[in-house]
């Protein structure tokens, strides 16, 4: 079936289900496979539970009425969230970064959603799957989509880049994340700069840090660039503030913006944020109120008063750039409560991996914090004095409590699920 037949139907029926289990009435199901699953094989019983047809790929299923049999499924839904792209007028923003993809998404929205019909990724779709269903929620009336991009592999960002076909782009940083699947850090470089080849390729906008000497390498001698930061030729003129406060200020066309972010390191998203605010004529008190009002969840960068104590949850992911900055901004921090620091294993660091802890720990004790516990096992392989766990389970079975009131940084990657231990420091 052509693209254009399937986006006929997807406009009669603008619902998509690629899980079985979620079926909504009406819906289109696409019979995604992966290692473990053939979503052919469900498809029938996606039918039964309401779906008004189910895309599938496999011969076998295709004289019943309601499947559509393709080539491909998986391209199938690309190729119909490129197509509706298309369709429809929005203006595609898109971001990658080793960091603070998530957050600046959420920031960009915020700010655009002032004066203009903006819709985001939502969650974490964001990889080869999520960019066409985030397409595919487009609406006629929008007018812009931040599509977050993911990828631990080169060649995955310029794949979706194809799918989405952004307008503007930004990378928020370099930094050693998902270095096993990227090949070290110049594989990192490589992979993420596949936004700026497209962008350029494509004669489309970039939006670059100047502070950032990678990325004024990587857009130089490029006419439709834009750049924020301290330097006499930036086009939006940005500074970090340095405080002693948990929370960031920053200041932004000599307006100060004060956020509810934990850190300094979070001070490029909201730039970000506001330049591209500005670029498209919102106004900068619109810009102030957006980003001065946003609230992190979902265990980024928040700041939370639990039982007696004061928490930093930034437990949704970690590598060894992010929590450099987390230990660095938490050791600047003016308190007159104890500081206790938990850190949990970064993961996808390839061979890298416990030479990057040891760095950490290494930093660790430069800072001296009252009381630091280290949970996982790279952790546990590195050299220190520190108290240590070896599993998160482990570590909720022996914790012994922080009776005094504290500050506490918890950092850690998702896979070690540290938001766990919060019901323990409530007691």
């Amino acid at each position: 079936m052509k693209v254009s037949s399937l986006h006929e139907i997807f406009i009669e029926h603008p619902i998509i289900s690629t899980d079985s289990r979620k079926i909504s009435k009406g819906c289109l199901y696409f019979a995604l496979s992966g290692p473990n699953f053939n979503g052919n094989d469900y498809a029938i019983e996606a039918l039964n539970k309401g779906a008004a047809y189910a895309i599938v790929d496999n011969k076998d299923l295709s004289d019943h009425p309601n499947t559509i049999l393709v080539d491909n499924v998986l391209l199938s839904l690309q190729r119909l969230g490129t197509h509706h792209r298309n369709y429809c007028n929005a203006t595609i923003i898109s971001l990658t970064g080793s960091n603070g993809k998530t957050t600046t998404k959420e920031l960009i929205y915020r700010v655009m959603s002032q004066k203009y019909e903006t819709i985001a990724t939502q969650g974490n779709l964001n990889n080869h799957i999520g960019v066409p269903l985030s397409l595919l929620s487009i609406k006629q009336s929008t007018e812009f989509a931040i599509i977050e991009m993911g990828a631990n592999h080169q060649g995955e960002i310029a794949e979706l880049c194809e799918i989405a076909q952004p307008d503007m782009g930004c990378i928020t940083n370099y930094g050693k994340a998902h270095m096993e699947g990227f090949g070290g850090v110049q594989g990192i470089i490589k992979g993420k700069s596949e936004l700026y080849t497209y962008l350029l390729k494509h004669q489309k906008t970039i939006l670059y840090n100047d502070q950032d000497p990678i990325q004024v390498e990587k857009t130089k001698g490029y006419k439709q660039r834009l750049c924020f930061g301290q330097n006499s030729d930036s086009h939006f003129k940005t500074a970090t503030i340095d405080s002693e406060k948990a929370t960031l200020s920053f200041e932004f066309e000599n307006l100060i913006i004060d956020t509810q972010l934990y850190g300094d390191y979070n001070a490029t998203n909201c730039m970000i944020a506001a330049a591209i605010g500005s670029h498209y004529a919102v106004p900068l008190s619109d810009i102030e109120k957006a980003i001065s009002n946003y609230i992190p969840n979902n265990n980024r960068s928040e700041i939370r008063e639990i039982g007696s104590h004061q928490i930093i949850l930034d437990a949704y992911n970690a590598n060894p750039s992010s929590m450099t900055a987390a230990l660095k901004h938490f050791a600047k921090i003016s308190t007159k409560l104890p500081k206790v620091v938990i850190l949990g294993d970064m993961f996808e660091l390839g061979e890298t991996a416990i030479e990057e802890h040891q760095e950490i720990v290494s930093l660790l004790e430069s800072l001296a914090f009252d009381r630091a516990i280290l949970v996982g096992k790279l952790f546990e392989a590195t050299h220190h004095s520190f108290e240590s766990h070896s599993t998160t389970e482990a570590f909720l079975n022996l914790f012994t409590t922080q009776k005094k009131p504290a500050m506490i940084l918890i950092k850690g990657s998702r896979g070690m699920a540290l938001e766990r231990l919060l019901p323990v420091l409530d007691h």
